[in-house]
């Protein structure tokens, strides 16, 4: 296995600047669909945004219970994070909130929803199901960093208990699977060019890590043969 040689730690300022313009993405995602909709009197936008917070805070708590140290890790960016994964995590949260905001725009052109109510449930049941395979995958993955990296310092070995069994990035598939619930909870079907746009990017980074590991981390290979499909059993 070809190791990389290790990068230099990132620069404050760097650092700095995606903090600040994550906490800018979500600022978006939380008040541009209103702006959007040209009113606050948007049920289904509060809706959406409360089921979002909830599930979130369920999910952080049941991965600070089951693996603490992980969570405590990913608040930080470690010194050998891959410089693309940096570039594609800059337009994910502000695509991710784009939804949001195509379903506020959609709320405004047509003065209401332009989805059946009937979607709403199943939008929930798919988030629900989304953050429990993520946070399964957390829970029994002490690598499980928010950026793509070989974590020498800490033993980086491959992860195959829980939903690892099944498929190798069950961490995406929870990602994915939240983009593509949100346009069911905002009940806008204009909001799936956006998601679509969004489960596509957390294909492609699904796509270079997988590259990356398999290059980079002892065991791997013999780990992807023995699991075949990267998100989606007996398609990819």
């Amino acid at each position: 296995m070809v190791a990389s040689a290790p990068m230099p730690p990132l620069p404050r300022p760097v650092l700095l600047a995606l903090g600040a313009w994550t906490v800018a993405a979500l600022a978006a995602w939380a008040a541009v669909p209103f702006a959007a909709a040209g009113t606050v009197r948007a049920p289904v936008l509060w809706a959406h945004h409360a089921v979002v917070v909830t599930g979130l805070l369920v999910h952080g708590r049941h991965v600070a219970r089951r693996n603490p140290l992980v969570r405590a890790r990913r608040r930080t960016i470690g010194a050998d994070t891959k410089r693309w994964d940096l570039a594609w995590i800059v337009p994910f949260w502000p695509l991710m909130a784009s939804i949001a905001i195509v379903a506020g725009l959609d709320h405004r052109a047509h003065g209401g929803v332009t989805l059946p109510f009937a979607a709403w449930p199943v939008g929930l049941a798919a988030f629900a199901a989304a953050l429990a395979i993520s946070a399964r995958a957390m829970a029994v993955n002490p690598f499980f960093e928010g950026t793509v990296r070989i974590q020498r310092e800490a033993g980086h070995r491959v992860v195959d208990a829980g939903p690892y069994r099944v498929v190798r990035h069950p961490g995406y598939v929870g990602l994915a699977g939240w983009a593509l619930a949100s346009p069911l909870l905002l009940l806008s079907l204009r909001a799936f060019v956006p998601a679509l746009a969004a489960a596509a990017w957390v294909v492609l980074r699904t796509a270079l890590e997988d590259a990356t590991l398999r290059r980079e981390l002892d065991g791997y290979a013999g780990y992807a043969r023995r699991v075949r499909f990267r998100l989606l059993p007996g398609i990819w």
